[in-house]
């Protein structure tokens, strides 16, 4: 399975998840949230940061036009639209976009059902809440195109076993403070997500 490791805020911690194996990694451009970074900051970590891995923005409550500027100035690969928008809306960002669904219930699941998804426990926040998802709604069902995130870490990742899914996202079920990776969460999580 495919990890993403969210509230990236250091190159140190974004080369820790690198060298535990993360595929990718999260930058958070909302500006009320405790992980934010801002993209001038970003930058300075992607630009030294090796090839292959994915560079993931994180959007909260933008146009497509700012999004698709901060997108190009931070050097981020792909852009997550954390908040509630319509395909018109992914298709004004000029940019690779991977949308959030905030499932509240397991009828949300089929919101963006031809597009790779991003689906996350629904909170009136937006992010790192660490609330989970109820993994019934996603049994006997293509999970194939879905990251699946909220309240996972190293000790519960595991329970994603058998159900498809592309990948999962992580961010406070990883960290020492806000803000701030734990290593050894780290190491455990990727690990383990890994072997599923």
């Amino acid at each position: 399975m495919r990890v993403k490791i969210c509230g990236i805020t250091s190159y140190d911690d974004a080369m820790l998840s690198i060298e535990a194996g993360a595929d990718a990694l999260g930058f958070v451009f909302y500006p009320k949230s405790p992980r934010y970074i801002a993209p001038e900051n970003a930058r300075r970590i992607i630009d030294r940061l090796p090839p292959f891995v994915e560079k993931v923005g994180l959007f909260v409550e933008e146009t497509p036009e700012r999004i698709t500027e901060l997108s190009r100035q931070s050097g981020i690969t792909l852009a997550q639209i954390h908040f509630d928008v319509d395909e018109s809306f992914l298709e004004a960002v000029d940019f690779p976009t991977l949308p959030v669904v905030r499932a509240k219930g397991p009828e949300d699941l089929e919101r963006f059902a031809d597009r790779y998804r991003l689906v996350d426990a629904y909170c009136e926040s937006y992010g790192g809440s660490g609330k989970r998802l109820a993994l019934e709604w996603f049994a006997g069902q293509d999970n194939s195109r879905i990251i699946i995130a909220g309240g996972l870490t190293p000790g519960n990742v595991s329970e994603l076993a058998g159900y498809g899914f592309y990948g999962c996202d992580v961010s406070s079920g990883t960290e020492a403070a806000k803000g701030v990776k734990d290593p050894v969460k780290v190491r455990d999580f990727i690990r383990h997500a890994q072997s599923l």
